[in-house]
């Protein structure tokens, strides 16, 4: 299979953010596994530009179409499969370009050669988006949550101060600060429970299957686990990929790279995203008491 660019692009994207935040660590174990021999240390390049650069070895080898394979692995989406099919779907928009499709049927994947270029845009996304964003969290407060009050005061003056960004037409400052606060306040929520944090199978784990501490983790690890746990709904969960995957542009040269540009639009989705998890983490946090 040879994928053009664009679908180069999207799959470097999917490997180092979306299916899963990948280190730069991670990133040559990923690909150390498709037959590299590759070791991290100084020197190591952007975790894109050497995604990229393994990716045009491949391209056009069988180990691309194991790439893709180990990138939508089912096996890591458990309780989680609304997800990987949304996953698959913005994919393949890209891959048709290339008249290739990859479809699930249950836990395998399969490639489909097409005879022309078809485009399958999910009718019901924007819709579902337009309900989301439609839903009222006026009333979110923060505390319930188990948090220091010292705490809970610093996340009101920031959600006001990203509300004031957002009123202010400052798309990316609402991005960073929200992906920092929904991260802050889940550190909070699972030093609080740690045992429950620590045993979901998500969980991230290092090399030798220990769980790694909390300061290790993403904000995508505990969105994930918060999650499984259940202490966030489902179309937060989903929703929030814009957050997890736009935060990471903290950084120029990522931004720089993916060619993002931030809009009105993705801050509302990343700002409704902080608001429902706040709700959420206040109905369903009891549950871990139990």
């Amino acid at each position: 299979m040879v994928l053009s660019q664009k679908t180069l692009e999207c799959l470097r994207e999917m490997i180092n953010e979306r299916t899963e935040y990948r280190s730069g660590p991670k990133i040559i174990q990923f690909f150390n596994g498709l037959g590299f021999n590759d070791t991290y240390g100084q020197g190591f390049p952007s975790r894109w530009m050497f995604t990229d650069e393994r990716l045009s070895k491949i391209n056009g080898t069988p180990q691309i179409d194991e790439c893709i394979r180990r990138t939508f692995a089912p096996i890591n989406f458990v309780g989680r499969m609304g997800e990987l099919d949304q996953l698959l779907s913005d994919f393949n928009q890209y891959l048709a370009f290339d008249k290739w499709r990859i479809e699930r049927q249950g836990a395998d994947l399969h490639f489909r050669k097409l005879d022309r270029v078809e485009i399958q845009e999910p009718p019901s996304h924007k819709q579902r988006e337009d309900d989301f964003l439609r839903r009222d969290f006026s009333d979110v407060r923060f505390d319930g949550l188990g948090l220091e009050p010292s705490v809970v005061a610093v996340l009101e003056e920031r959600v006001k101060e990203i509300e004031r960004c957002y009123s202010s037409g400052s798309p990316l400052a609402v991005i960073l600060l929200a992906g920092s606060t929904l991260e802050g306040v889940l550190l909070g929520v699972a030093t609080s429970h740690p045992k429950e944090f620590n045993c979901a199978s998500s969980a991230p784990k290092d090399q030798s299957g220990k769980v790694r501490p909390f300061q290790s983790w993403t904000l995508n690890n505990f969105v994930d686990v918060s999650r499984e746990l259940k202490i966030i709904e489902h179309d937060t969960h989903k929703f929030s990929h814009a957050l997890r995957d736009f935060r990471n542009y903290i950084h120029p040269f990522e931004q720089l790279a993916s060619g993002f540009s931030p809009r009105e639009h993705t801050a509302k989705i990343c700002l409704q995203v902080l608001k429902a998890a706040f709700h959420d983490l206040r109905q369903n946090v009891s549950r871990l008491r139990a």
